[in-house]
């Protein structure tokens, strides 16, 4: 799985962005070529593209899209690249990976793109790291024994370019013969854990179940999970982190019966600039993916929805947020993401505080 990129960029006709369709698997396996801003700002919006390190490759991809459209425009690029950049407001990685590419739209069109193609490049040796460094931390927080880890919605190969964060670490663990079982939550919106990550669980051969959401907290306090295994789409200064919705409410459950909450993610996703979980913009999704499942009415067609993307779990119930650089733990940072992301992309916003 590691071979094959989640986004890339396609050089044929003029040039594209290269992204499997994730609303269609587990079902078939396609790749859709994008080759417009207005399809790929349609393809983030539905969740083709999705996960804080793939969203952060489509922003750099987008910008080098519309650099190559109007190569004669700055100012259209611009307008252009900010209408991929605000797709999606919680991830953070997707503005971070449009300013990293349009940092160099002073040097023209292909500097642009060798940009965007040096980030995801980086993708896959980055979340490798940050794996590792978070199998290390689990197998000290739940030593002497294979682990039986609870996940929320897809954080693997699926949700960056390559290998993944999250779950990139279950995968890591489960290479040091240290897994004895995942269990998946299914996880709104689209049920991303039962369609992905199961997916990729059958992929790498790690023994897993699928979890119905609700009955996530009944399994951790049952005695079914040594170690809850997340992403996130931001972590805020503090550690705070927002990831799908629905983790909180397994935190909560991992606090109430002492099991560690570990969240990875890659320097890019945390925020200095955001000084708490309160700060994060939470993403709302239609109303119809409740009042309908595959088109199917399942409610009341004018029944009012509360339907966000994602919540906020507070530091305090976080064993450890772990980056590739950095990991935030007992209340502060030892080593600083901000200082690593400013420090390798010197010509743009990223880092800022």
């Amino acid at each position: 799985m590691s071979t094959v990129r989640t986004v890339d960029w396609d050089g044929a006709g003029g040039g594209a962005v290269a992204a499997i369709d994730q609303r269609a698997l587990p079902g078939e396996y396609r790749v859709r070529r994008l080759a417009t801003v207005d399809a790929l700002v349609a393809a983030v919006a539905d969740l083709t593209i999705r996960g804080a390190p793939a969203l952060g490759a489509a922003g750099a991809l987008g910008a080098a899209l519309a650099a190559r459209r109007h190569p004669d425009d700055p100012a259209r690029v611009r307008a252009e690249a900010e209408r991929v950049a605000a797709v999606r407001p919680t991830a953070v990685n997707l503005r971070r990976g449009v300013e990293r590419a349009l940092a160099r739209l002073d040097d023209g069109a292909d500097a642009v793109l060798a940009e965007a193609c040096a980030l995801l490049d980086e993708d896959e040796a980055t979340n490798r790291r940050l794996g590792w460094r978070a199998a290390d931390l689990l197998s000290e927080l739940c030593p002497g024994r294979p682990l039986r880890v609870l996940t929320h919605c897809n954080s693997g190969a699926l949700a960056a370019v390559a290998w993944g964060t999250g779950l990139g670490a279950v995968r890591e663990l489960a290479e040091r013969g240290l897994v004895e079982e995942v269990i998946a939550c299914e996880t709104r919106p689209l049920l991303q854990g039962a369609r992905l990550t199961v997916w990729e669980l059958r992929e790498m051969g790690v023994p897993h179940r699928l979890c119905v959401d609700s009955a996530g907290a009944s399994a951790i306090a049952r005695g079914l999970v040594d170690a809850v295994v997340v992403g996130a789409d931001r972590v805020a200064a503090n550690g705070d982190a927002a990831n799908k919705i629905g983790t909180y409410a397994l935190a909560c459950a991992a606090a109430q019966s002492g099991i560690p909450v570990v969240v990875v993610a890659p320097d890019t996703t945390v925020d200095h600039a955001t000084a708490s979980g309160a700060d994060i913009v939470i993403e709302e999704r239609a109303p119809d993916e409740v009042r309908a499942f595959a088109g199917v009415p399942v409610a009341p067609p004018d029944t009012p929805v509360y339907n966000p993307a994602f919540d906020v779990t507070p530091a305090g119930l976080l064993a450890a947020v772990v980056t590739e650089s950095a990991t935030f733990r007992d209340g502060s940072w030892t080593g600083d993401p901000a200082d690593a992301v400013a420090a390798a992309n010197p010509g743009s916003a990223w880092g800022s505080r």
